[in-house]
């Protein structure tokens, strides 16, 4: 039996009107289909088929959470998962993926593999940008990435300080009553308004 066997859609073999399909995708289809971002998963996924005898209506509804990294501590970060994908299939001549709306599968395949519009949805509602909310970093890891700070030059040490920049100011809890600027854009801010500077 295949990894993606389960994911099959037997399209040939549904009558006319509606059909309810049930997923539930954890780490293991994850680890099927290579990737690398997402740790751990548990994404339940409700397929409901509309076939009115010529074409497949496929609307998918995802509801769950997946595991990933920390971009900053490196921590497990929890994201939930609610979204939705809708597409339409049909056959014809060959395989066509042109549209955005319409899938075209060749008249012979009895079947269409689900799978890897079930991966694409998931991996697409993931942010791109993985970070725990203000104050939620590991501490032990923030204190670390301070402790290097002097040692870092260069362009590597602008990046690593806005870093730790960051996650100073979620240390002390958010804004200490005065919000700290940066040199670079209060030079701009001069020239806009025609100071004398």
């Amino acid at each position: 039996m295949g990894k993606f066997t389960a994911y099959k859609l037997p399209l040939k073999s549904l009558a006319k009107g509606s059909h309810e399909f049930d997923y539930t995708l954890g780490k293991q289809f994850f680890v099927d289909m290579e990737s690398a971002d997402v740790r751990d998963a548990d994404v339940k996924v409700k397929l409901i088929v509309t076939y009115n005898g010529d074409v497949y209506d496929l609307n998918f509804v995802f509801s769950g959470e997946v595991t990933v990294l920390c971009d900053r501590c490196l921590d497990d970060l929890h994201l939930p998962i609610e979204t939705t994908y809708h597409i339409m299939v049909k056959y014809g001549d060959s395989y066509n993926d042109d549209s955005d709306d319409l899938l075209e599968i060749p008249e012979s395949d009895n079947y269409l593999n689900v799978a890897y519009m079930l991966y694409d949805t998931v991996a697409l509602a993931i942010p791109i940008k993985h970070v725990h909310p203000l104050g939620k970093c590991n501490r032990a890891m923030s204190a670390i990435l301070k402790k290097h700070r002097a040692r870092a030059t260069g362009e590597d040490a602008d990046l690593e300080n806005d870093l730790i920049d960051e996650m100073d100011h979620m240390d002390d809890g958010g804004d200490s009553g005065q919000s700290a600027t940066d040199p670079r854009w209060d030079a701009l801010r001069g020239l806009s308004s025609g100071g004398d500077e």
